[in-house]
C-alpha cells in the first residue's frame, strides 16, 4: 500500500511539473497592452500606453504560485494620442528616454488568491530605479487557438508614485500616482 501511495504521489508532481509551459506575449497580434492614466492637475485624467513591448512567461495552471513573468518596455513608444505632449513624456522631466530608454518588469513571486485572481509580486524598473510593486491580477483564460495553438491570458492593475522612480516634474499631488493597465495573452511557446 505504502508503495501505491508513493507511485501515486510522485506521479501527481510529475503530472504538475509536465504541465508548466512557457509563453511568449502576443505583440504581434495586438493581443496584449500596457495603458496607463494619470490625474491631470487633479481636474480630468491623462491616458496614454506604450506602444512597443516584449516578455514572454512561465505558467502552470496547477502551480500558480511557479509562476514568472519578464517583462521589457520601450519608453520611447508612449503615446497618450498628442505629439506635443508625448515629446515632453520622453525629455528628462519625465520618463527621460535618451538615458533611459527600457522599463521592466521581473516577477519574484505570485501569491495566489481565490476565484482565479492573484498578486504577481516584483521588480518594476523606470528611470534607472527599480523599486518592488505589486499586481493585482486575474486569469482571464486559456486554451486552444484557431491556428492550432494555445494560448493564456491575464488581467492586472496597479499603481506607481512617479517620485518613487526619481520623476521629480509632478503636476501637484493629484498628479503623482500612475494607474497601470496590463492585458497579457500569451502564445505556448
Amino acid at each position: 500500500m505504502k508503495k501505491l501511495l508513493l507511485a501515486a504521489a510522485f506521479a501527481a508532481s510529475f503530472t504538475s511539473v509536465a504541465q508548466a509551459a512557457d509563453y511568449v506575449i502576443d505583440t504581434q497580434g495586438a493581443h496584449a497592452f500596457i495603458q496607463f492614466k494619470v490625474s491631470h492637475l487633479g481636474y480630468s485624467w491623462l491616458h496614454g500606453r506604450f506602444n512597443t513591448f516584449s516578455g514572454d512567461f512561465s505558467y502552470d495552471s496547477a502551480n500558480l504560485a511557479a509562476a514568472k513573468i519578464k517583462l521589457d518596455i520601450d519608453t520611447k513608444s508612449v503615446d497618450s494620442n498628442h505629439a506635443e505632449r508625448d515629446k515632453h513624456l520622453r525629455s528628462a522631466d519625465f520618463l527621460n528616454v535618451d538615458k533611459q530608454p527600457k522599463a521592466s518588469f521581473v516577477s519574484t513571486k505570485v501569491v495566489p488568491g481565490a476565484d482565479g485572481k492573484f498578486d504577481l509580486v516584483g521588480n518594476f524598473t523606470l528611470n534607472g530605479v527599480t523599486k518592488e510593486i505589486t499586481i493585482a491580477a486575474t486569469k482571464t483564460g486559456e486554451g486552444k487557438d484557431p491556428w492550432g495553438g494555445y494560448r493564456a491570458g491575464f488581467h492586472g492593475t496597479t499603481s506607481i508614485k512617479l517620485s518613487d522612480f526619481a520623476i521629480k516634474n509632478i503636476l501637484g499631488p493629484a498628479s503623482e500616482t500612475v494607474y497601470l493597465d496590463l492585458v497579457v495573452e500569451g502564445v505556448r511557446k
